[in-house]
């Protein structure tokens, strides 16, 4: 490896490690700021639903964690990384990344603030990261029963939300197309509150209800219910990862892996793979702490 990628690799771990104190939890990236490790199962026919029940690196953001240990494991298996990734949706900041970016033909921060006007809510002041291309990344912090979403251009074009299960290049990683760094002054913030109207417009809406959920789980355990049962194609596996880890952090994943397994298959999930996202929440639970 030569000195510059060498030194870009220290540094991508030192600012990791930075981030995991802060109780963000992190994953290797290469240059073109995607996972360094690829998949393990890269080479077994048909779909791969493990999110790391095997015990392998390569799953993407199910590998995040906050431990310096397990992130130096990380970064070891992965010496060519230059950056790292933040996982959105995890405790104790459940992040939400608002990606303003700068494609021809769109303004983003624009189109936020006529949002703003529009539905009456003021983004506070909170971290912001810039990227090599001139974009902004705004960092909010969400409700702990509440599954943010990823979407591309669902709010306005040129504006992309980070959500559960996505996660958003942390500041100081270096990319093929540069650096990516934090605005004067923000550096030192913890992620703002994202404003309750803000919050409902990045919410998808609500379906019926679905299975019954045993008591004695609490109102905590009907609300990760139902966040399963609120997927849509192309977030079920990831809300109901999402919820499973909620309820095994809790001391209710016993109880609610049940029902949590019938709202998948009822949203749409083929049985198989909610019960292996099930068994990889339960596993991976234990690396977030």
């Amino acid at each position: 490896m030569a000195t510059t990628d060498r030194k870009a690799a220290t540094l991508a771990l030192a600012h990791a490690l930075s981030a995991a104190e802060r109780g963000l939890a992190v994953i290797p990236l290469s240059r073109t700021k995607l996972p360094a490790l690829r998949s393990p199962h890269r080479d077994e026919p048909g779909p791969a639903p493990c999110h790391g029940a095997c015990g392998r690196f390569g799953h993407g953001v199910y590998d995040a964690s906050t431990d310096p240990a397990r992130i130096r494991a990380l970064f070891a298996a992965a010496p060519w990384a230059t950056g790292y990734g933040i996982a959105c949706g995890l405790p104790p900041h459940h992040l939400i990344g608002v990606d303003l970016d700068t494609k021809p033909g769109t303004d983003a921060p624009a189109a936020l603030r006529a949002l703003a006007l529009r539905h009456l809510f003021t983004i506070p002041e909170t971290v912001v990261v810039t990227t090599p291309s001139g974009g902004r990344h705004l960092w909010l912090s969400g409700p702990s029963d509440v599954v943010v979403p990823n979407s591309a251009g669902r709010l306005a074009p040129g504006i992309d939300i980070r959500g559960a299960g996505g996660y958003l290049v942390g500041p100081g990683s270096r990319t093929v197309h540069g650096v990516y760094g934090t605005d004067p002054g923000t550096a030192h913030l913890a992620p703002a509150p994202c404003p309750p109207a803000l919050l409902r417009l990045l919410l998808p809406p609500a379906r019926p209800p679905g299975p019954p959920v045993p008591e004695g789980t609490g109102r905590h355990g009907h609300g990760l219910v139902q966040f399963v049962l609120d997927a849509h194609a192309g977030q079920r596996n990831t809300r109901l990862f999402w919820a499973a880890c909620r309820a095994y952090e809790n001391g209710i994943g016993a109880a609610l892996a049940a029902p949590l397994l019938d709202a998948a298959v009822h949203t749409g999930l083929p049985e198989p793979e909610a019960r292996a996202t099930i068994a990889s929440a339960e596993r991976m639970a234990g690396h977030r702490e």
